[in-house]
């Protein structure tokens, strides 16, 4: 399911915390608290979205920042009339550049910015359900602000949006800006410049965070399904984080973030993994074709 880790187009967002706790008029009573079980991984649900996002900014190179720094600083000298101070930054910029490209000919992007905005949804799957079907109810009556007013909170994800230079134009469209100065086209010359930081990309990339969460929990239950002679205790645990896990699954279906057929399996699998462990049976190897279906899914 490779459109859950999607790429578009969309604007930079600063880091947001949303909880939609009450998600529409007609069904508050219904959001919910997080579960013990979600509770218990969420430290670790929020290490794995700062770890991607980190691994984004990595990729971040001193050059491709300062190129960007020095085309602004450029265009912020033309509109104070000072051109030579411009051409100075536009040649800092061209130098910056080359040296990206002369490390990887073949690079396309090279980013210059990461930022992550998470989408943290407090509801279960019976309130979703009743979410859309007032958004339908209300799009069949033409009401397209009010279907879109609600719609706009399902969702339960991370996104991370990393701005980068396309390095097949971005170089070229800085350099053809020095000939425009050399023959006095200031007014040009700044159209340009704001039309080559127009096309800087922002890409996108979607985690949801029901399969994030269900895929700790379901780290955790291995644990317990492996191990000999557990206590009622720890059989109770293992059932509840089997439950927790599938209810994970089926927010995540809801939502959209894959199609029914994706997650049967999953649903089966869980099931499979319960009869095995009735009794307070254990075993090895039980959870790795529903890790592997769950890895597909992301």
């Amino acid at each position: 399911m490779k459109n859950l880790l999607s790429k578009t187009l969309l604007p930079l967002l600063p880091v947001l915390f949303l909880a939609a706790n009450s998600m529409a008029s007609s069904v508050p009573e219904t959001a919910q608290k997080k579960s013990a079980e979600s509770k218990a991984v969420q430290t670790q649900v929020e290490q794995a979205s700062s770890a991607r996002a980190q691994n984004q900014r990595s990729k971040i190179t001193e050059e491709a920042v300062a190129a960007i720094a020095q085309t602004e600083t450029a265009l912020k000298a033309l509109d104070e009339g000072k051109t030579d101070e411009a051409i100075k930054a536009l040649e800092i910029a061209t130098g910056k550049l080359e040296l990206i490209l002369a490390r990887d000919p073949n690079l396309a992007l090279v980013p210059v910015d990461v930022n992550m905005i998470t989408y943290d949804l407090y509801a279960d799957v019976d309130t979703v359900k009743a979410v859309i079907k007032e958004a339908q109810d209300a799009l069949d009556h033409g009401k397209i602000q009010e279907a879109r007013s609600l719609l706009t909170s399902l969702a339960s994800e991370v996104v991370m949006s990393t701005t980068s230079i396309p390095l097949a134009t971005y170089p070229a469209a800085i350099k053809a800006v020095s000939p425009m100065l050399d023959k006095g086209q200031t007014e040009k010359a700044k159209t340009a410049l704001r039309a080559a930081l127009d096309t800087l990309v922002v890409t996108s990339e979607v985690v949801p965070l029901p399969l994030l969460r269900s895929q700790y929990m379901l780290t955790a239950a291995e644990k317990l399904a492996e191990k000999p002679n557990r206590t009622d205790e720890e059989n109770q645990q293992l059932n509840n984080l089997l439950k927790a896990a599938k209810g994970e699954l089926k927010l995540a279906q809801v939502l959209g973030y894959g199609k029914g057929k994706d997650f049967a399996p999953l649903y089966q699998q869980i099931k499979s993994i319960k009869d095995k462990a009735a009794g307070g049976k254990s075993g090895k190897g039980w959870f790795d074709e529903l890790k592997k279906k769950l890895a597909d899914l992301f």
